[in-house]
């Protein structure tokens, strides 16, 4: 049990600067889409930020996961594999950045972006400092400094944010002659209205050059060196991870990638293939909410299975593990899709034509990160090739899916191309795990969870209720009765914690009395 609660305790503190982080980015959403309310200027944002995780499998080659191993078997040498990990991140990120800074306009071309060779590069540079500093950041994970983690990634978001602000209203404004008058000149020497959506690049990379003098401690003690058996040994490691991770990301962006080539002329009457592109992209990022509860479970989960691989009740723990990854995964999905009404209004008035496919895509995050939590199992054994082979599959599946559904159902065929992937690659990861890493999960319960879920869901969106100030109270309250109905069933691990805090509220009270 102190096991489970260490686990709880580093997902929470890495959830606050992921989740809470994340949440200060969402609450760009109103902002990008309201400065920019047709929705096709921000279609290239969308497209161009879909490479970045690509990009960083290239610069990486998932290297982060390699050090969590071997720096775990190798305590007394962790340095040398810190030194090693980053030196070849350090030559793939300066070299790769370089390659695209010289080939952007062709690239831009490529991409039916002409003009916008200077973003690409933005791009690059963003991706490699993302990509340099994730070693240092895997090593303040494995010597348990979650706290400063969680410091150096707050200030990021915050400087990201507050500069999207400055370049996107105060800038635009001052520029404009709306106030501070005296400021117009000092505005004029950088400010380009032109460069428009553009600045939203360039407040991440600025943002991102923050992270160096954060983490400059870190780095502390680092010598650039490429031992060629230590290089080789973890590219063996890593190599299959990043085709595994590769295949995961081509499974969750081909939609951004293929939207707008694939969808007829006149498919929504009155919108560009661009225009639908910027709705999908931003009615996306409601699903994030789901995607960062599961980024924030990988942050600790990463080094805390690593380190329990020779415990005997392992199988157990990620058993008991996944049952209440999904309970509470269920929980944001129903609680996210259910408050849709309000939740909606936060982004521009010209994107909430795409809100229906939010509840699809919190699912298939849902699916995906529990497909990612039994994944341990081929980490753990050291069988990553499965892991490639599995989310191939899931790849594969995504295209085909992609290519047969965008031109009969739009931007709803990639919400459902997405979940089928997602599904396929969980129930295969299932069946393969059983097999050579067996692990009592609970099938039963999540099934009931899901399926409950999903029926709450359905059923309620059928009954459309216009009026905010009745469909926001019914929501919340058919929400509450949900949480009421899963906590009547899992009585039975509710019960003990609901004594130990009772007990604690009286010895607290006894201890202010004296």
């Amino acid at each position: 049990m102190s096991a489970f609660k260490k686990l709880a305790s580093d997902t929470a503190l890495y959830g606050v600067s992921t989740i809470l982080g994340r949440m200060l980015y969402w609450l760009m959403v109103p902002l990008h889409t309201r400065v920019f309310p047709r929705p096709g200027e921000l279609s290239s944002n969308v497209e161009l930020f879909s490479y970045v995780p690509v990009l960083l499998l290239v610069y990486t080659f998932s290297l982060e996961t390699a050090f969590f191993r071997y720096a775990a078997r190798q305590k007394e040498d962790r340095q040398k594999v810190f030194n090693e990990t980053l030196s070849i991140v350090l030559t793939t990120s300066i070299l790769v950045t370089a390659l695209i800074a010289v080939l952007s306009p062709q690239i831009a071309v490529w991409l039916d972006y002409p003009g916008q060779q200077k973003f690409i590069t933005w791009v690059a540079l963003i991706v490699a400092t993302d990509a340099i500093v994730s070693i240092p950041f895997a090593r303040l994970r494995i010597e348990n400094k979650a706290r400063q983690f969680v410091k150096a990634k707050l200030i990021n978001i915050a400087v990201n944010v507050l500069l999207n602000v400055f370049f996107l209203v105060i800038c635009p404004q001052i520029y404009n002659g709306e106030y501070l008058l005296f400021l117009q000149p000092v505005v004029d020497l950088f400010y380009d209205p032109t460069t428009g959506p553009g600045y939203i690049f360039l407040a991440n990379l600025l943002a991102n050059l923050v992270y160096f003098p954060l983490l400059l401690k870190t780095f502390a003690g680092f010598r650039f060196q490429l031992d060629k058996q230590q290089v080789r040994l973890l590219l063996a490691y890593s190599f299959p991870l990043m085709l595994t991770t590769l295949a995961g990301n081509i499974n969750m962006l081909t939609d951004r990638w293929f939207l707008r080539p694939l969808l007829p002329d006149g498919f929504y009457p009155g919108l560009t293939s661009e225009d639908a592109l910027g709705i999908y992209g931003n009615c996306y990022k409601l699903s994030v909410f789901m995607a960062l509860a599961i980024q924030s479970f990988k942050f600790a989960a990463d080094p805390f299975f690593f380190s329990r691989a020779e415990d005997k009740n392992a199988p157990g723990l990620l058993a008991d593990v996944n049952k209440w990854f999904i309970i509470v995964c269920v929980l944001i999905w129903v609680g996210i899709s259910l408050n849709l009404d309000w939740i909606g209004l936060f982004i521009g008035k010209t994107y909430r034509q795409g809100l229906g496919v939010v509840p699809i895509l919190l699912l298939a995050n849902l699916v995906l990160g529990v497909y990612y939590n039994i994944a341990f199992w081929f980490k753990l054994s050291d069988k990553t090739a499965y892991g490639t082979l599995i989310t191939a599959i899931g790849a594969g599946v995504t295209v085909l899916l992609n290519l047969l559904l965008i031109p009969i159902m739009g931007y709803m065929g990639c919400a459902v191309a997405y979940l089928a992937s997602s599904v396929v690659m969980c129930v295969t990861c299932y069946v393969l795990g059983e097999k050579h890493y067996p692990v009592p999960y609970d099938v039963p319960s999540a099934l009931i969870y899901l399926l409950s879920g999903g029926l709450l869901i359905y059923l309620a969106l059928q009954i459309q209720i216009s009026n905010l100030w009745i469909s926001v109270p019914y929501h919340l309250a058919l929400f509450v009765l949900y949480i009421g109905a899963m906590m009547v069933i899992e009585r039975k691990t509710f019960a003990p914690l609901l004594v130990k805090v009772r007990s604690r509220g009286k010895k607290s009270v006894i201890n202010n009395e004296h």
